[in-house]
């Protein structure tokens, strides 16, 4: 069994690739720098240096194997993310086509059966047809709003503030990246499914972000509070800090697109995983807060010492 990985460093890429070795599986991984995999697992994979970005590349990495798990790695900073990613994607694809891929699990989104109007969750829409095209098993991992993605929000939270462009009441999927990399482990290693399969992978529960803030109060030691911010303000403040019309489209889309949508995939217990946001806010982003507290604290006493001794 050949089994290619693509972003192997990244939240769920490098649970991946840790499970499949606790499987006794050597995966392929697809990888720019492999100095950034930990040296004890560079040693126990088979590395196929190279940038996603380049077909030719993902053409030769991923020939012979029976599974690619595929992640996009565009940033959404690119000045066109939606054509990007799908350029990305081609190699994969082209793969696929010429059946020197059996399968392809691709990392996708909730939101990515709107086919349009979703921003850059657009070209995972795109993708998801393009492999279904193809007449290989594809299965499509429709994932909800990561954890990590409050990474972005520590200079906010440290002050207080959730901001957000949802609708602050609303229910939306939540889920820890290393849950999906555990959904994601599970089904590369599974050899009964053909054809086209989509599954959600949704979290525990659906969380409104005033919900989100509260159990981040709890779990943080420190008051959270909801601030929604428009469209337009996104916009205004994304165009300030440089970032090209298409990215700012791309990034505001994926919430204006699916502020009022629904799952395709119910919740049920195939599509529900673990972690609650409050287990892992506690392990992962309130040590970060209290580190970023730790060096603020002591660089004011140093600008202090600075000034007495002035």
């Amino acid at each position: 069994m050949t089994i290619a990985v693509t972003t192997p460093t990244g939240h769920v890429g490098s649970r991946v690739v840790r499970l499949l070795l606790q499987a006794g599986v050597r995966p392929r991984v697809l990888v720019r720098d492999p100095a950034r995999l930990d040296p004890v697992t560079r040693d126990l994979v088979d590395v196929r240096r190279g940038d996603l970005t380049d077909t030719g590349f993902v053409r030769e990495a991923t020939a012979g194997a029976r599974t690619v798990f595929w992640v996009d790695p565009t940033p959404p900073t690119d000045a066109d993310p939606v054509g990007t990613s799908e350029r990305t994607a081609a190699g994969v694809v082209d793969a696929a086509r010429a059946g020197d891929v059996a399968r392809v699990v691709l990392l996708s989104s909730v939101g990515a059966e709107l086919r349009h109007g979703a921003g850059h969750i657009d070209a995972l829409g795109r993708i998801e047809e393009s492999l279904d095209a193809t007449g290989a098993d594809t299965l499509h991992l429709r994932c909800g709003y990561f954890f990590t993605n409050l990474h972005h929000a520590l200079d906010d939270l440290a002050r207080g503030v959730l901001t957000t462009q949802f609708r602050p009441e609303r229910p939306m999927a939540w889920v820890d990246p290393r849950d999906v990399g555990d959904v994601v482990a599970a089904r590369l290693l599974a050899d009964d499914w053909r054809g086209r399969v989509v599954q959600g992978v949704h979290g525990p529960e659906d969380l409104s972000f005033v919900q989100v803030a509260e159990i981040l109060t709890g779990a943080l030691g420190r008051p959270v509070r909801v601030e929604t911010v428009s469209d337009d303000d996104v916009r205004a403040a994304l165009g300030a800090a440089g970032l090209p019309p298409g990215a700012v489209d791309g990034i505001v889309g994926m919430a204006a697109g699916t502020r009022d949508f629904v799952p395709e995939q119910p919740r049920d217990p195939v599509t529900t995983t673990p972690t609650t946001l409050a287990a892992w806010a506690y392990a992962h982003l309130r040590p970060m807060l209290d580190e970023a507290a730790r060096g603020e604290a002591a660089t004011g006493d140093a600008a202090g010492g600075g000034a007495a001794a002035a």
